[in-house]
């Protein structure tokens, strides 16, 4: 029996990590064993993940299983997103230039910033009483 083509990769964002293997097939889309509408209800997330798929015409003909943890909703569509982008260049690595530009190749950095003693929070302090 013939071994079909599976591709896999890592995505990350924040403290989320998507583990995406990406196999040709109908374009139905698993997130931890469940569909991809009831683990991510919002459409912006759903929309978000999608758009390498969207922007390398491919969406539709592969199959996306992943595995997501850590972090929140946001954050794990977010991870998703970058492990997909990468997932396809694998697939086809000429498709690097129009998922470059977008910006999806890049792990966004953006991370929360400690709280410091001292203060209320990272930057915000303790109010100020002269008297």
């Amino acid at each position: 029996m013939a071994e079909v083509a599976q591709y896999y990769q890592t995505g990350k964002r924040k403290t989320a990590t998507a583990r995406v293997w990406l196999r040709p097939g109908t374009g139905d889309i698993k997130v931890n064993g469940r569909a991809f509408a009831d683990y991510f209800p919002l459409e912006t997330h759903r929309a978000l993940i999608q758009e390498p798929l969207r922007l390398a015409n491919l969406l539709g003909q592969y199959d996306v299983l992943a595995t997501v943890r850590g972090g929140g909703i946001s954050g794990q569509a977010g991870a998703l997103r970058h492990g997909i982008a990468r997932a396809l260049l694998e697939v086809d690595a000429s498709l690097r230039p129009v998922l470059k530009q977008a910006g999806l190749l890049t792990r966004d950095p953006r991370v929360k910033e400690r709280k410091k003693y001292g203060q209320k929070k990272a930057r915000k302090r303790f109010q100020y009483s002269k008297r």
